[in-house]
């Protein structure tokens, strides 16, 4: 199995880079059950934009070769179904309010893991990633009061708030790092005790987590951020 994280970002002209190990991996399942083309459930919670945003998202993929989309788009409030994960080669969550994406799929994380434990590959875009990690980061800008990251950041929330995720990866995840000057809150959350650990993915870029080492691809860096006896730690992680 393979977690592909992508840290958000639109490309003018998307020339599929950090979505070409994904769809390669959801290629080779399919073919290994007799279909050429991989079926791979895209999933949408916005308001009122959600098949435009998937539809944005198989734009974004398809450079790095066809797929046949089984799109689900829900309302904030709404719900997705169970079964939009059942008989696909891949996953794709996008990207949103990351709370709302938290709340929605929470009823299909264990479909979720036990989809990637049996080997399909997942992929999250901006809040599809966030909501990967076992402790979610998914927002705030605050901790005790005391301004920690930018306002716009903040995802409708006030303090920084951690809450269980889909469970794919034990180290937290923040998104849009370089981009929203969201690396502060990262550190700033391990420094209070609200994680031990994370990785922060600039927008084009992936963080693949699988079998071996952590991978990175596209335009931007991955940062990893770590408590030790001296403070946090912050590193790129190289290609």
């Amino acid at each position: 199995m393979s977690v592909h994280l992508v840290g958000g970002g639109w490309q003018d002209q998307p020339d599929g880079v950090a979505y070409a190990p994904f769809v390669a991996e959801a290629t080779a399942r399919a073919l290994e059950a007799g279909r050429d083309i991989p079926r791979v459930a895209v999933v949408a919670v916005r308001h009122g934009d959600g098949e435009d945003h998937a539809a944005r998202l198989i734009a974004a993929a398809v450079p790095a070769g066809a797929i046949d989309p089984v799109v689900t788009a829900v309302a904030e409030t709404g719900r997705v179904p169970e079964a939009a994960f059942d008989g696909v080669d891949g996953i794709i969550i996008g990207g949103g309010l990351t709370p709302a994406y938290r709340d929605v799929l929470e009823p299909c994380f264990d479909r979720i893991r036990a989809a990637v434990l049996a080997g399909v590959p997942y992929l999250g875009f901006s809040a599809g990633s966030a909501i990967a990690a076992t402790h979610a980061l998914v927002g705030g800008w605050r901790i005790g009061g005391v301004e920690i990251a930018p306002e716009d950041v903040a995802e409708d929330l006030e303090e920084v708030t951690v809450v269980p995720g889909i469970g794919l990866i034990d180290i937290s995840v923040e998104v849009h790092v370089a981009q929203w000057g969201a690396l502060s809150r990262l550190v700033a959350a391990i420094e209070a005790g609200l994680i031990e650990s994370g990785v922060g993915i600039d927008e084009n870029t992936v963080l693949i987590a699988g079998d071996g080492a952590l991978r990175v691809a596209g335009a931007g860096s991955v940062w990893t951020a770590a408590g030790s006896p001296q403070g946090v730690v912050v590193r790129t992680l190289g290609r």
